[in-house]
């Protein structure tokens, strides 16, 4: 056991450090290349932030173990929504940008029946996966198209973000700005491959552990593997809310969860060639729940475009509750 748990914790560690690392070199060499910063900002940092799960889905996929890599994706949603946007509302009131509103959240939700649709035979197929990254690779031009349309000032922001979290020192010479840049992309490769061991060995400790409590992985993957993996979200919305400065980091968060379905699993479902198994448990039970969070944010961001901190107090209570229904019913 106590071998399995320092497997997870350093799997876990690796996958922090690695999304970190990946996530700064990957925006600071988009920056370095004249790519605009809010393109950067709803596209670079939100797949960077959902690296975790992709390695931990393609790892576990690779294993035999579908449920964990499912669960993890649907777990790391729910966690999302109503864990980490719950508890910044609850600390400070969340105010939503407009784009927020009419663009990231319906998507959200089409996202996440599309993928209730799929997995209704109990199977997602590299067909279905296939699918998946199509819409991704959709939306991901509709948010480039949309981000261009963007006002000033809301480029502006997005750009005063972007300095303020991965500008480095400003050289003048293109000789040392190409140093800059290959050392930009040197960290994003090493970020990954952290982030790809960091999986191997996160996976090797979860399934271990599901194995000695008699649990299922996908139950792992619901709980302990989904919250370790929104770890890096968790810590950069709190932060951001503790500035005062919570717009962006929320919108990359809904983003990383409309990313962690479309393209993460998508990729993940190519990887086996029976494609991913999955309990029933997690059909009937888990999916539609994703769903119902999902569907829940658009009423209650739309209300006054804010989430007043009853509400977030009240998505936290719900993920407790949600915790206590997975660990008495599937335990």
């Amino acid at each position: 056991m106590l071998t399995n748990i320092v497997w997870f914790l350093a799997g876990l560690s690796a996958l922090i450090v690695g999304a970190e690392v990946m996530v700064r070199g990957g925006a600071e060499a988009a920056v370095r290349l004249g790519i605009s910063p809010i393109v950067i900002g709803l596209t670079v940092v939100s797949i960077g932030t959902s690296m975790p799960e992709l390695a931990v889905g393609v790892v576990a996929a690779g294993e035999g173990s579908g449920a964990l890599a499912v669960g993890n994706i649907v777990g790391t949603n729910v966690v999302n929504v109503l864990l980490i946007l719950g508890l910044s509302a609850a600390l400070v009131p969340l105010t939503l940008q407009s784009r927020t509103i009419r663009f990231e959240l319906p998507i959200m939700a089409i996202a996440a029946l599309l993928l209730l649709v799929l997995a209704a035979d109990g199977v997602l197929t590299r067909l279905d996966g296939a699918i998946l990254v199509v819409c991704a690779v959709v939306y991901t031009a509709a948010v480039i198209w949309s981000a261009r349309r963007e006002s000033h000032a809301v480029a502006v922001e997005f750009a005063a973000e972007l300095v303020a979290e991965y500008a480095t020192e400003e050289v003048g010479s293109v000789t040392t700005k190409r140093r800059w840049t290959s050392t930009s992309v040197a960290m994003t490769l090493g970020g990954i491959a952290v982030v790809v061991l960091g999986a191997d060995w996160l996976v090797d400790g979860a399934v271990g552990m599901a194995r000695q409590f008699g649990v299922s992985d996908a139950l792992i993957g619901l709980t302990v593997v989904a919250i370790g993996t929104s770890a890096p979200e968790l810590v950069t919305t709190m932060i951001s809310t503790m500035r005062g400065d919570r717009d962006i980091a929320v919108g990359n968060l809904i983003g990383s969860s409309i990313y962690n379905i479309l393209l993460i699993l998508g990729v993940t479902c190519l990887v086996p060639a029976q494609g991913l198994n999955l309990p029933s448990s997690l059909v009937t039970i888990d999916l539609p729940i994703m769903v119902i969070v999902a569907l829940a944010c658009i009423p209650i961001f739309i209300t006054g475009r804010r989430v007043s901190r009853a509400e977030g107090v009240a998505m936290v209570t719900a993920y407790v509750g949600y915790l206590c229904f997975l660990l008495t019913t599937q335990t």
